[in-house]
């Protein structure tokens, strides 16, 4: 497939077929021009600034990041609209530009190797799991910080990659109970390599845009240096560069 990344644009929005559709989104490559793929999913605010820092940190360490735009424009920093946001988007179609940019990903001239990861906050890291178990194999890591699903979550039988997940011990919307509950699900569903970790933080404490008052720099740097490991690992980069 031609890139849609030329070379002196290394960062930049683009768009992508997606189930006989058009997708859109920001996609950011790193200077050596290729790397592993990378899904990097918003949270209820919308394609912001945040997400597209995000990825340029990932690009700066080595990977082809792309976050799809599942509201297809707008963002908010109002939590009651970003509510009403997340409840007006189509699940049957954010999960096919989803599933399309594991295609152009997969695709893309920039990337490297057959199988990408995928990263995602807050109703994104909900997406990140249903997008493994949608895709199977075309996922090789999972990487979800504080999930959350509309509704109960999804089944996780056809999940076939590795998940790293990042929870706060003090958040309302992940109750430890109920993430344990949601790693046991994915172990006896998805025979899958599981491996949560829990922080002594609030929800989205890892977005430095937080209104929430819950940021945490220290816990922040803490989860992005174990998601660099772990997407090492799992994709089998060669990335170096600083923790974050």
């Amino acid at each position: 497939m031609p890139s849609d990344n030329p070379p002196d644009n290394p960062r930049q929005n683009v768009t992508f077929p997606s189930n006989g559709n058009e997708a859109h989104g920001y996609l950011a490559t790193p200077e050596s021009g290729s790397g592993p793929g990378l899904v990097v999913i918003q949270e209820w605010w919308g394609l912001t600034d945040h997400v597209v820092d995000v990825c340029n940190r990932f690009a700066d360490e080595g990977y082809v990041a792309l976050a799809p735009d599942l509201y297809g424009g707008p963002t908010t920093h109002d939590a009651d609209e970003a509510g009403r946001m997340m409840e007006r988007l189509p699940v049957d179609r954010a999960a096919r530009d989803l599933s399309g940019a594991v295609d152009y990903l997969i695709g893309h001239d920039a990337v490297t190797g057959e199988r990408v990861g995928a990263v995602g906050f807050c109703m994104g890291g909900g997406f990140v799991l249903q997008l493994a178990a949608a895709t199977g194999g075309k996922v090789a890591a999972a990487v979800p910080f504080y999930a959350v699903f509309a509704g109960d979550p999804p089944d996780m039988s056809g999940v076939q990659a590795a998940v790293l997940g990042h929870f706060g011990e003090r958040d309302d919307s992940n109750p430890p109970d109920q993430v344990r509950a949601l790693q046991d699900q994915l172990r006896e569903q998805a025979g899958a390599d599981v491996t949560f970790h829990f922080y002594p933080a609030g929800h989205a404490f890892f977005n430095d845009e937080n209104l929430l008052g819950t940021y945490d720099a220290g816990q922040a740097r803490l989860a992005w240096r174990r998601t660099l490991q772990f997407l090492e690992t799992q994709l089998g980069s060669a990335v170096s560069g600083a923790a974050g």
